[in-house]
């Protein structure tokens, strides 16, 4: 589960203390909680119990039909790199010497399975297995639940994009919405999930995400005359100079009938692309393909964005668009900024724990899963069974294994699916989905996850 290019930066995006590998440090990427309780179960023996932790959700958000995993390689660097410097545990003095001594010298060299990025999920999806003893797990909860959340709502509100957008490109470029580096791992996210660009050039650098963009408002305002009269063709004219005439032109700064006249008359009827950026976009993009089309330029794209999210792209499927740019409703999820995933402990020394709470039950055991499918690939449901156990019998059936193993004895496995691959697994499992299950409305989860004990 490589990232195509990827650096040695930080796996969160946050810059953190280095320890003596070079490598940053994911350690205090955590809540205190979790240092208080490492500290209590040292002091009363119960730290070196085996345990295994689960991460799934309870229900989806905003009553999707599916989520998709997504922030899988991340967890594994950040798990790598959660290694405490003296800077760091010099902060922690609210810990004793004991609890000091034991994060001087922590590695986690417990195993971890789960679904590969790119794959569905559903409630109660056993969607990361983590175990080892209390101590080296219970302090990783905070920064795996941060980016396998965050990503994973990315990638769910992106995957819904694209299926709206019907193979048409869409490019992410939300970067200015969100946090610097949130930015980045959404990114990632959008293009895990189908999208087929990014505007933020480390996300580009990165992850060898494809990056685009050209040009905003302030370029074409920036030809203004000190009289006050504006110049559209100049700003255009000297686009096409700087970046050949394949370029995409921002059209509606002014008034877009005028723009695109003027476009064209710059350009000449081979212009790579006009982008519409504000407006009753349905109504614009047709005047606007009709005019390029009277003025000759028949295989000029249009571009659209404006506050785009998966609902106003369906709404514009039926329209002349050859693409889209999406900003702010995918790198906040749409409207479901976190995934609801939690981290759950539902394992002690072989014996299964749960939680009973109203509304916050768990399933006790670590457990692996399958996707039952029909032979022409469609998905019927989803399958949990104790990890290590027997594959249940499907009957008729194929049973589509779902769990892989991502960490032994703390060293990430070798040959894990590109981002790339991942993608494309990604795209594969959204075909498999009963038809239902890709709609946009909100209703039911598209499958069902049954536990077997």
């Amino acid at each position: 589960m490589t990232d195509n290019n990827a650096t040695h930066s930080s796996p969160s995006g946050i810059a953190t203390a280095h320890h003596g590998s070079g490598q940053r440090s994911s350690a205090l990427l955590t809540d205190m909680y979790e240092l208080t309780m490492l500290e209590a179960s040292l002091r009363d023996g119960t730290a070196h119990k085996q345990c295994a932790f689960e991460v799934f959700t309870r229900r989806l958000p905003n009553e999707r039909r599916y989520g998709v995993v997504a922030g899988t390689a991340r967890v594994l660097r950040a798990v790598r790199d959660f290694v405490f410097t003296e800077e760091q545990l010099a902060h922690l003095d609210f810990l004793d010497e004991q609890t000091l001594d034991f994060l001087r010298n922590y590695r986690f060299t417990g195993d971890i399975d789960g679904y590969q990025e790119g794959e569905l999920y559903f409630p109660n999806s056993p969607i990361l297995s983590v175990r080892g003893t209390f101590a080296e797990c219970v302090i990783l909860e905070t920064v795996i639940l941060s980016i396998l959340n965050s990503d994973s709502a990315v990638a769910s509100a992106a995957a819904r994009m694209v299926t709206a957008a019907k193979d048409r490109p869409i490019i992410e470029m939300g970067s200015r919405r969100t946090h610097e580096y949130s930015a980045v791992s959404a990114a990632r996210a959008a293009y895990l999930a189908g999208f087929n660009a990014t505007s933020n050039l480390e996300a580009a650098q990165r992850y060898g995400i494809p990056a685009s963009g050209t040009a905003a408002h302030s370029w074409t305002l920036l030809h203004t005359h000190q009289d006050g009269t504006t110049d559209e063709a100049a700003a255009f004219r000297a686009q096409i100079e700087a970046h050949g005439v394949g370029t995409t032109l921002l059209i509606d700064t002014y008034d877009i009938t005028n723009g695109v006249k003027t476009a064209i008359d710059v350009a000449g009827p081979e212009l790579g692309a006009v982008r519409i950026d504000s407006g009753d976009l349905g109504v614009l993009v047709r005047q606007v393909r009709n005019q390029l089309d009277e003025l000759g330029a028949h295989n000029t794209r249009i571009i659209v964005s404006s506050d785009l999210d998966e609902f106003a792209i369906a709404a514009l499927r039926s329209e002349p668009v050859d693409g889209f740019g999406v900003g702010t409703s995918v790198v906040t999820g749409s409207g479901a900024p976190t995934a609801g995933l939690v981290y759950k402990l539902v394992e002690v020394e072989g014996t299964h724990v749960a939680k009973r709470s109203r509304g916050k039950a768990s399933i006790g055991g670590a457990k692996s899963a399958i996707r039952a499918t029909r032979n022409s690939g469609t998905a019927v449901e989803e399958i949990s069974y104790p990890f290590g156990g027997t594959i249940p019998d499907t009957g008729v059936l194929n049973a589509v294994p779902l769990t892989i193993p991502l960490m032994r004895s703390g060293k990430a496995v070798d040959n894990l699916p590109t981002l790339d691959e991942s993608r494309e697994h990604l795209a594969q499992a959204l075909i498999s989905l009963p038809w239902e299950g890709l709609a946009l409305s909100r209703d039911e989860p598209a499958l069902s996850v049954r536990h077997i004990k």
